[in-house]
């Protein structure tokens, strides 16, 4: 079993069902990240010069051709940051900052064999988020992204010239000690063991489609 594969109980997580004030038992202090502004921008970036390095296996025979491209972490590297609270809006600010997406680059070398690289993109962003008022406790901006490329050309000595969209998600988030309303402890259930069934799906089928 788990909290969502046929276990029952009102101390697991789920749907509420009926008053949600039924069995709020405490008030906990939780540490969590507590985020104040988010945004995210989507774009298709075309272009994009990859210089990769760590090749893996080492010495392909070139020239190179590309698979595909695809970033490597979900966390941004923030870089050049600037932060300028907006006059005409209140607790508003300019959040300007260069981003780095890690990224791993697949290929095939003249061989046929595949082989991957490392590489990364740096883009910059200028947006309007809010931020905190002030207080002891700092806030810091984060960067969650995601980069991903399936047409490419080889360009260059290790250098692949590509076609990429990327997201980009920008937040505002400060550690904070926060109070929240809590139904107690949750109760574990203990798991269900895998075992592989040829049937296993098939006879909940439908008759026909709904």
């Amino acid at each position: 079993m788990s909290f969502f594969c046929n276990f029952q109980s009102d101390k697991c997580p789920g749907q509420i069902t009926g008053n949600p004030m039924n069995g709020l038992c405490e008030k906990v202090c939780i540490e969590v990240k507590k985020v104040f502004d988010a945004c995210m921008q989507q774009s298709q970036l075309n272009g994009v010069v990859l210089n990769i390095t760590d090749l893996t296996p080492e010495n392909p025979t070139y020239p190179l051709t590309f698979v595909s491209a695809r970033s490597t972490a979900s966390k941004g590297v923030i870089s050049n940051l600037l932060v300028e609270p907006l006059t005409e809006r209140e607790n508003a600010a300019r959040v300007k900052a260069d981003i780095t997406i890690p990224v791993s680059v697949a290929y095939t070398d003249a061989n046929g064999v595949e082989g991957v690289g490392t590489s990364s993109v740096t883009i910059t962003k200028d947006v309007i988020l809010n931020i905190p008022a002030a207080s002891i406790m700092p806030y810091t901006v984060e960067a969650v992204v995601s980069l991903v490329s399936t047409q490419g050309s080889y360009t260059g000595e290790n250098q692949f010239t590509v076609d990429c969209c990327v997201s980009i998600i920008l937040k505002i988030v400060m550690e904070v000690e926060l109070l929240v309303p809590s139904y107690g402890y949750a109760q574990i259930p203990p798991c269900q063991e895998y075992t592989q069934e040829v049937c296993a799906g098939f006879f909940e089928l439908p008759m026909y489609p709904n």
